[in-house]
Parts: C-alpha cells; sequence; structure tokens
C-alpha cells in the first residue's frame, strides 16, 4: 500500500485482510500467500479467493468509495467490517480497537450504535409504517418510542419524504424506498455508514438525485462512509478517497483525481479511459503552487471548481492564465495548456508536454 497522506484521523482500518471460501481456507490461505492467484486457487485447489491482503485507511468524517467490476471482492470487503463476513486473516480497527476481538454483544452493539447499512434492494419491513421503519435502530435499542418516532420523522423530512410517514414500503417507489433507507441510517446516529451498492437499483435521474442528496447530507454531518459501487462516475463524484478492486486485490488507491491523472497500470488505464475528466478533475490537480506574488492573470477561479468550469470561463483559449484561490485566498496559478493536458495525459505524455502543475514554458 502506497503511504498516504491523512488530512483527518484514521477512523477505520484494514490490515492484512484475506478470505477464502472453501473447505480448507487455512491450507488455501498459506497458498494464497505464497502468490497462487484467484483462478490458479479455484482450478487447482477448489477455493474462492475473496480477498487479498487488503490494506485501507478510511479518514474519519470522508467517503472512502470501494469500486470494482463484478467478482472483485467489493461487497465482501464492506461485509468484513461490522463482520457479518469472518476474515479468513487480517485486523480490522475502529478508532484503534481490532473489532476481530469482539465479543457477541460487543458485536451488537458495534452494528447497534457504531455502525448503519444501507442496502441496494432496500432491505425495508413490509410490515412497518415509513415512520417505524425509519426509527427501527433506536427502537432496537429500546429508546423511548416518542423521542424515536421524532428523529425518523426528523430524517425523513431531510431526505424528502415528509407527509409519508404513514405509509408502507409497497406503496412507494424504489427511489423512495431507498430514501427510506437513508433515514434509517441517519436516525441510527450512528457514526460509520455502510453503503452496499446503496443506489445500483434505481433509475438514472433517480440515482443522480440520491448521489445529490447524500452529497449535500455528507457535507453537513461529516459522517465516516465507506460506499460500494461498480459505477465509476457514481464513485468518481461521491469518493473523497478511492479504492478500486480486481480479482480480491487492491491494485490502486487515492485520491480520485490522483488516481485519473496517473493510473497505476493498464487496467485502471482502461478502467477511466471514458470519463468526462472536464467535470471530474478539480482545479487543484492542475495548478502550481504559488511562490511569491501572484502574477498578473486572467481572471480567478476556486481550487475546488472542475475543468468543465474553468473552460467556460476562459471561452476555450488556452493562453489564458487563471490565480487558483481556496477561501478567497491565492493558492496557485492554472495555466490553460496544463488544463488541456490533464484531459489527454497518455497522449499528451507521448507528445513529450510536462505532467499537470509543473509548469509549461
Amino acid at each position: 500500500m502506497t503511504e498516504r497522506l491523512m488530512s483527518k484521523p484514521v477512523k477505520v482500518s484494514i490490515r492484512g485482510l484475506y478470505k477464502i471460501f472453501g473447505p480448507d481456507p487455512e491450507g488455501a490461505l498459506a497458498r494464497a500467500r505464497d502468490g497462487v492467484g484467484k483462478q490458479a486457487l479455484l482450478e487447482e485447489y477448489g477455493h474462492v479467493l475473496g480477498l487479498r491482503d487488503i490494506n485501507i485507511d478510511m479518514g474519519q468524517g470522508e467517503t472512502t468509495v470501494v469500486m470494482g467490476l463484478s467478482g472483485s471482492g467489493k461487497s465482501t470487503l464492506i461485509r468484513h467490517l461490522n463482520r457479518l463476513i469472518e476474515p479468513s486473516d487480517g485486523e480490522i480497527l475502529i478508532d484503534g480497537e481490532d473489532v476481530m476481538g469482539f465479543s457477541q454483544d460487543q458485536l451488537r452493539q458495534l452494528r447497534l450504535t457504531r455502525m448503519s447499512m444501507v442496502f441496494q434492494k432496500f432491505a425495508l419491513l413490509p410490515h412497518r409504517t415509513v415512520l417505524k421503519n425509519a426509527g427501527l435502530a433506536p427502537h432496537i435499542r429500546g429508546e423511548d418510542s416518542e423521542a424515536a418516532d421524532a428523529g425518523a420523522r426528523h430524517w425523513l423530512d431531510r431526505v424528502g419524504l415528509s407527509g409519508y410517514e404513514e405509509s408502507y414500503p409497497h406503496q412507494l417507489s424504489g427511489g423512495m424506498q431507498q430514501r427510506v433507507g437513508l433515514a434509517r441510517a441517519l436516525t441510527s446516529n450512528a457514526e460509520i455508514m455502510l453503503m452496499d451498492e446503496a443506489f445500483s437499483a434505481l433509475d438514472p435521474l433517480i440515482r443522480t438525485d440520491m448521489q445529490d442528496l447524500l452529497l449535500e447530507l455528507q457535507r453537513e454531518l461529516h459522517k465516516t462512509i465507506i460506499f460500494i459501487t461498480h459505477d465509476l462516475d457514481e464513485a468518481l463524484k461521491l469518493a473523497d478517497y478511492l479504492v478500486i478492486l480486481r480479482d480480491g486485490v487492491v491494485v490502486q488507491q487515492d485520491e480520485p483525481q490522483k488516481i485519473l491523472l496517473n493510473p497505476a497500470d493498464g487496467y485502471v488505464e482502461d478502467f477511466v479511459g471514458d470519463i468526462n475528466r472536464a467535470r471530474v478533475l478539480r482545479v487543484r490537480s492542475v495548478m502550481t503552487p504559488l511562490d511569491g506574488p501572484p502574477p498578473r492573470v486572467d481572471g480567478t477561479v476556486d481550487c475546488e471548481d472542475n475543468l468543465e468550469r474553468l473552460i467556460a470561463i476562459s471561452g476555450g483559449d488556452t493562453a489564458h492564465v487563471y490565480l487558483a484561490t481556496r477561501d478567497d485566498v491565492p493558492v496557485g496559478l492554472v495555466e490553460m495548456k496544463a488544463l488541456v493536458r490533464a484531459l489527454v495525459p497518455r497522449a499528451a505524455s507521448a507528445a513529450g508536454l510536462p505532467e499537470p502543475g509543473q509548469g509549461l514554458p
């Protein structure tokens, strides 16, 4: 695992995590440690490699997105965090405490008070109203019913479901049901939210609405979110930190901007090849840090704006230079030529142009 400079304390840490499915996981684990790959482990030894030597630090208050194609191990990984699946080996640390040492009672408390989960298939109780579904966690904890209902009403209102409290799940659309699932997770007041393909079953427009809602809530609440998806656009939109899995192995993990600009291998390069970079990359990813007083420029732009906005401001003129600011404080310079380089990194590298953020002659 490459060293990561954490801007926030580590909330969840995974160390040396392995998962082998089969009749003799311990024996197969030794072979996996010796380098036997997923296909060979299955064909020669009859075991399935779920995860191999996973090491990830997840920052407090950040959204870590784990993505990969079907069979990559992403859903297996998230179910290890609350031990719905037991690992073959490794450590799972929450606030520095190894979950593998938890008793059944401690695990129950972890799932009830510190972690919530939003599922792809909604997982609502059909015989309970929307209000009672949203207030499920405090009800199970034995909290006052009136207080639980009040909390549920608050979060149902926040996710746009005020007025549907007495409805039942079958009376709601898929998008509305997933909003109930999100409200339920928020009503639990858990500090960690696990979201396993939470929006994958939704229609595209509803899915976009849910992504925007999650981003809005996260700006306010600063939960530690672990979000599983197979959709790269969704991953890049939501992630503070992105982890890409392939065949149970982490092939790259970093800030999304850095992965887009510097894919680790051909697999990742192909994975991100069709992305609209201008919509995803931010000004800070292509700016040169300011050294001394700012020179004369053609305008200013916020370092968190995406490149699409800067292209619109510039009118497409590649001769322009802009001052990048953070909270109205100058922090860097952006040359439009560097922006163009970032949009076609491989082709530009072949042409001998410098990397974004390193300046151009």
